[in-house]
């Protein structure tokens, strides 16, 4: 604040408007509602999983694409949501869209239930996927306006629980329900307690962005003081710029951050390989615990906790290390903190990823004991979340004043890949075998160990030399 100068800021360090400074209550309390609609919408997407014959036989569909479509197209609306909903986040603030944008996957869920045709099951899944796309970017741009750098790696494992546990414990649900009463309670059951997290983020949580709500401060102050000179201390060129130009500038920036950024880009492509994979097992678990073990529908359901252990050992091991690690490694470089800190835990963990893909690979094609591919699962588990945690805990401390909109472009590449991997899995493991078929994507994901290592040596200087206009 320097009112001299006509600019407008926090009253203080101390300032309880700040969002980083608001009650460890209100922020643990807005961290839990985000991690319930978290869950909730990749719940949704994963959900009808194991229903897919059900579907398939409702619908009279005998192209297995065209089946596996449902749970993909999801995926493709998780990635065309964040492209606008996190620049509107940015330009008119976190809560009015998170909001919206959670109430728009609700509506579009009671339209799921009563689809009468695949196809229009499949277009309002995607429209599922848009609104449900903000709970997983918008959320944690919410989070790194709440906590500070040395508490964020915390805070972001517990927003992460809702988004781990929902694809994990869906496929569970689904199984037994679609079993019992059939797959369009399947979306009934999501719209209930999704809707009870919606209302109550509305009622209980607050605007967060930090350049938002300064903005509005500048508005109230230029009015009460009828000083229309005064500028937002976040201002660099906004004054000369049309609203039209702002809100262009905003929607745009996803997309410069994934192409003109290599770290964005080579981040992105990690995990979007990772996430691909982790849906394309969403697929393939029915077909190899129902074909080569004869497991029940219900039953096969089960298998997806193995993938939940695994979640669950990769999140305390970023919990307890990820804050730890940064405050040492900050100490011994002089007190100063680089994001790229936050990646030693992805380079130790990256290697559980190929090793899952060979151990679930051929065990399943030789039908060893059903124990050993579910092993394989863990490990993929614990990979997959060490990544991806880490991963974006680093693209939110690297590009934190962007965070939602670096989070989108982080999230494109990911929900494409998850969107269409699973569509060419079938045809790939019926070419190659189950094992053969795993362990090309095992090779692959050997041949990305080295990307988290590369950014961890070179990625600050890459981002110091990232100078163009955001």
């Amino acid at each position: 604040m320097d009112m001299d100068n006509s600019i407008v800021g926090w009253e203080s360090h101390s300032d309880p408007k700040n969002p980083l400074n608001f009650t460890p209550a209100r922020k643990w309390l807005t961290t839990s509602l985000l991690s319930g609609i978290g869950f909730m919408t990749p719940f949704a997407s994963s959900i009808i999983a194991p229903a897919i014959s059900s579907i398939e036989a409702e619908f009279n569909v005998t192209n297995i694409t065209k089946g596996a479509i449902p749970v993909s197209i999801f995926l493709l609306g998780y990635a065309v949501g964040p492209l606008f909903l996190s620049p509107l986040s940015e330009i008119y603030g976190r809560h009015i869209i998170m909001v919206l944008a959670s109430l728009f996957f609700c509506v579009w869920l009671i339209g799921c239930a009563l689809a009468p045709s695949i196809e229009t099951l499949i277009f309002f899944r995607f429209l599922c996927g848009v609104g449900g796309s903000a709970s997983q970017t918008v959320g944690g741009a919410i989070v790194a306006d709440m906590f500070p750098v040395h508490e964020r790696g915390k805070a972001m494992a517990v927003w992460m629980l809702g988004p781990i546990m929902g694809p994990s414990v869906a496929p569970v649900v689904g199984g037994f329900v679609s079993e019992k009463i059939g797959w369009r309670w399947l979306n009934w059951i999501t719209l209930i307690p999704a809707t009870g997290v919606v209302v109550a983020m509305a009622v209980f949580n607050h605007e967060t962005n930090h350049q938002v709500l300064i903005e509005r401060k500048t508005m109230q102050l230029r009015k009460e003081l009828n000083r229309p000179g005064l500028q937002s201390c976040f201002t660099d060129d906004a004054s000369v710029l049309s609203n039209r130009e702002i809100l262009v500038r905003g929607l745009v920036r996803p997309f410069r951050l994934l192409l003109g950024s290599a770290i964005v880009f080579g981040v992105s492509l990690y995990i979007a390989f990772a996430y691909g994979c982790l849906y394309l097992f969403f697929n393939t678990i029915p077909t190899v615990f129902e074909g080569t073990y004869g497991w029940s529908t219900g039953i096969t359901g089960i298998v997806y906790l193995a993938l939940l252990v695994g979640y669950s050992i990769g999140v305390t091991i970023f919990f307890t290390c990820s804050d730890r690690s940064i405050i040492h490694k900050t100490r011994l470089n002089s007190g100063v903190y680089e994001a790229e800190m936050r990646l030693p835990i992805c380079i130790y963990c990256a290697p559980c990823l190929p090793i899952a893909f060979f151990l679930y690979g051929w065990s399943s094609e030789k039908g060893v004991f059903w124990i050993v591919p579910v092993i394989g699962l863990v490990f993929f588990g614990i990979g997959f979340e060490c990544v991806w945690l880490t991963t974006q805990a680093y693209i939110v401390d690297a590009y934190s004043q962007y965070s939602a909109s670096a989070l989108a472009a982080f999230a494109v590449m990911r929900s494409v890949v998850a969107a269409f991997l699973p569509l060419a899995g079938p045809q790939m493991y019926h070419a190659m075998g189950i094992g053969w078929g795993n362990s090309l994507l095992g090779f692959i994901a050997l041949a990305l160990v080295p990307v988290p290592i590369l950014i961890y040596r070179l990625g600050a200087k890459v981002r110091r030399d990232e100078k163009w206009n955001l």
